[in-house]
């Protein structure tokens, strides 16, 4: 547990493709507990940097797509910011999280020492139609995996989680795209981290997913972490 003079610095890092419609609401719901709001700037083509700007966001641009590109440039970011027991939160742009929760999601890591927290959408409420059946199915499959393979149980790859800055750099994130969550949630697995799932609401997110909104998102996402988590093994 953490004391009062030592309390850690919360940051959150967003990364954002074509989210004008959304972002504004994701930061303006970021409770005051956080130091610095992150948004990394995917490749938009729309007014996602601007509206994050106005919201009071630091903003960085990378131009490779790619979820785990945006991820890795906000890490990259902190190289020089983040202390060890510093907290980094990682938050979809689309809205479809409840920012508000970021408080019990980081409850674990202050109050009991936890490395790790992922917010679980299938221990929390969902929104009807807010995961398609195919997200469902692989978040299944690939827990299942994680499970027989990591010895590690986890119900959800949900991208809302929260980790202790001395816990990332030690597990050395590198995937560029679809199994950046999945990559997490293994290696935390290998390095006996400690962590834990809390559950988290979930709604339908503004707009239309790059992933799962589309056949060939879906298929490699799929392939993607299916090969993540055989490659860590």
């Amino acid at each position: 547990m953490y004391s009062e003079n030592k309390k850690p610095a919360i940051y959150v890092i967003i990364p954002a493709f074509n989210e004008s419609k959304s972002i504004g609401k994701v930061i303006s719901d970021i409770p005051d507990l956080v130091n610095e709001t992150i948004v990394v700037n995917n490749a938009s083509t729309d007014n996602t940097e601007t509206i994050a700007k106005e919201q009071g966001a630091t903003v960085l641009k990378e131009h490779r797509k790619g979820y785990g590109y945006s991820c890795l440039k906000g890490i990259d970011y902190l190289q020089t910011k983040a202390n060890p027991n510093d907290i980094i939160v990682f938050l979809d742009g689309d809205y479809s999280d409840f920012p508000d929760e970021i408080s019990m999601l980081i409850a674990p890591i202050l109050e009991s020492d936890f490395d790790m927290v992922i917010g679980s959408r299938a221990l929390g409420v969902r929104e009807p139609g807010s995961m398609l059946f195919q997200q469902i199915a692989g978040n299944w499959l690939a827990t299942a995996l994680i499970k027989l393979f990591y010895n590690a149980h986890f119900t959800d790859l949900g991208p809302f989680r929260a980790i202790q800055w001395s816990a990332l750099q030690q597990i050395e994130m590198k995937d560029k795209t679809f199994g950046w969550t999945v990559e997490m949630q293994v290696k935390a697995a290998k390095h006996k981290l400690k962590f834990t799932e809390v559950p988290v609401n979930y709604r339908q997110r503004i707009g239309v997913s790059k992933v799962s909104g589309t056949i060939y998102g879906t298929i490699m996402a799929g392939y993607k972490i299916i090969l993540t988590i055989f490659k860590n093994i």
